[in-house]
């Protein structure tokens, strides 16, 4: 559990040292699930198997974890965890042809200044990262990446949540989950536009804002 922490405190250090984090989160995604599938697996595994010995038929339990809510345990009769799942078969995106237009000349000459997102749920929790990028992607995770993939919104002709890396904007594609990628290259006006249309369809209830 130690490690866990000392991973935590790492990063939070770093976030507020001002120091991008940006290159080390997947990196840092990985470590955390090998923490866990080697540390605290085998822990819950030695506390619900005594439990489970009257037991006499194969079930599947779901553990639903939320940091800082009770862990919520349900059982399903079905003896393949494949079929607790609602999976849809995720088509791969074809490669998006990009026109070269040349670097662009800012005509004041003015540098934007930095702006990030913030997020209001309907339950008065916050959702708010060290930077807009980092929100909007977790807004989306939070979201439902298949579900937001089925809104079918773009950017810059690419599909805000795609299963293939593309060519001329993969710098900027966060890989939220294995095989899926959420565009962040957009401005933070334009990533409230769309958190705005997902909060609307899907019912989110969120209420967000830019802020400084």
């Amino acid at each position: 559990m130690s490690r866990l922490s000392d991973l935590y405190k790492a990063m939070e250090t770093l976030r507020k040292e001002g120091v991008s984090t940006d290159d080390l989160e997947k990196k840092v995604g990985k470590l955390e699930e090998e923490i866990i599938k080697k540390e605290i697996l085998p822990v819950v595994t030695e506390t619900i198997a005594p439990a489970l010995k009257p037991v006499q038929r194969e079930l599947v339990l779901v553990v639903d974890y939320h940091p800082d809510e009770p862990v919520r345990v349900s059982l399903s009769r079905k003896k393949n965890i494949a079929e607790l799942i609602d999976a849809k078969l995720l088509e791969i995106d074809p490669e998006v042809e990009h026109k070269e237009l040349g670097p662009r000349k800012n005509k004041s000459g003015k540098i934007a200044p930095k702006t990030g997102l913030c997020i209001y749920r309907k339950d008065k929790s916050v959702l708010q990262e060290h930077d807009a990028a980092t929100t909007f992607t977790a807004a989306i995770v939070e979201a439902g990446l298949v579900k937001v993939r089925e809104l079918g919104l773009k950017f810059c002709r690419v599909n805000l949540v795609s299963t293939t890396k593309d060519k001329k904007y993969g710098h900027a594609q966060r890989e939220a989950a294995p095989g899926l990628y959420v565009l962040t290259h957009s401005s933070t006006k334009d990533k409230k536009k769309m958190l705005d249309k997902i909060n609307e369809v899907l019912k989110m209830g969120w209420k967000i804002e830019i802020v400084k």
